[in-house]
């Protein structure tokens, strides 16, 4: 469990990583566009993205990951 945690951050930092290397200004004008959204929907956002996350990973470790 603790292995599968650290392979899923490990796999988060270099997709982060990737975006920050490659298009810094796209995030600077993406983190100003995100600022004129109301923070429910922002929350709803991200609620979204964790059950989407949690399926992702369900199904990975269903598949035998």
């Amino acid at each position: 469990m603790l292995a599968t945690g650290a392979l899923a951050l490990g796999l988060v930092l270099i997709v982060e990583g990737l975006v920050y290397a490659l298009a810094p200004r796209s995030i600077e004008r993406m983190l100003e566009a995100f600022r004129m959204v109301p923070p429910e929907a922002r929350r709803a956002l991200g609620l979204a993205a964790m059950a989407v996350g949690l399926v992702l990973v369900w199904l990975a470790k269903t598949l035998g990951a």
